[in-house]
């Protein structure tokens, strides 16, 4: 692959506009040489100050910008890392409109290449089990910490076309509470059986 791959989508407009665009495209991590990547079926979008609410009981970066989220408040078109719960890591794409902050959690993808380099890191996990999740699919791509702000497109990481879901389904995000709890900002491939959860209201 070359050193400089175009991303497929603008990546600068709207988080929840990006969010539900990147369902299709394909991620693509080179480590060691060696190739794993999945089909995204299942995103999240997430705001700045006027994004209230998410699984820590607001979004990351509705506080400003500290050394933790620094990603989210810059340029489009870079990977956001962060440790959760003290034991997983999750994988976002940081995507917003000019003069915004935002980021889209990868919550799920279909693994295309390097399934069996996934099942070993994923502990030979079940293959439909192998990226349902945000903390299983950045163990499954061999994501870390380090590759927090890492551009995409670039170096090792790549985001591809490919085909777009038949049928998009949004719906209310994953264990959000509080007053934008209401926000139908989790975009999911209504077919594909990798969800992390069902998509239901």
């Amino acid at each position: 692959m070359s050193e400089t791959v175009p991303l497929p989508i603008d990546l600068a407009r709207p988080t929840e506009e990006v969010a539900k665009d990147l369902l299709g495209c394909v991620l693509v991590h080179i480590k060691g040489g060696r190739v794993t990547s999945g089909r995204i079926v299942e995103t999240e979008a997430y705001g700045g100050p006027q994004d209230s609410a998410s699984s820590d009981s607001c979004s990351h970066a509705y506080r400003g910008c500290t050394k933790r989220n620094q990603a989210m408040f810059g340029p489009p078109g870079r990977l956001y890392v962060y440790f959760i719960y003290g034991m997983h890591y999750c994988g976002n794409i940081v995507a917003h409109a000019p003069g915004q902050v935002g980021a889209v959690l990868l919550r799920a993808l279909e693994p295309v290449d390097g399934v069996d380099l996934m099942r070993r890191r994923r502990r030979n996990a079940d293959s439909r089990l192998l990226c349902t999740g945000p903390a299983r699919l950045v163990q499954a791509l061999g994501l870390r910490r380090a590759d927090d702000r890492r551009r995409i497109g670039t170096g090792r990481l790549f985001l591809l076309s490919d085909t777009p879901p038949a049928e998009i389904v949004a719906v209310p995000r994953v264990g959000v509470r509080g007053p934008d709890s209401h926000r139908l900002w989790r975009f999911c491939d209504s077919v594909s059986d990798c969800l992390s959860v069902p998509a239901r209201f």
